[in-house]
């Protein structure tokens, strides 16, 4: 496995974690307390977070993000 990243790759990456950020910083600090205080980290918290949007069935009705 390679530690070099082609540029479609790095734009990815970096598009991933400025959505991780928005997300974060949007979140009430009553949340982000709660999210710290059952993950131990942001990045922690932030990865669950994504993963859980992920994976999480559609509702139907609304409108997925970026859509």
């Amino acid at each position: 496995m390679s530690d070099d990243f082609t540029e479609t790759q790095a734009s990815v990456l970096i598009g991933t974690a400025e959505k991780m950020i928005e997300i974060w910083n949007r979140l009430s600090p009553e949340k982000q307390a709660a999210l710290l205080a059952r993950f131990g980290s942001e990045e922690n918290a932030l990865a669950a977070l994504v993963t859980t949007q992920l994976v999480a069935p559609a509702k139907p009705g609304l409108t997925p993000p970026g859509k």
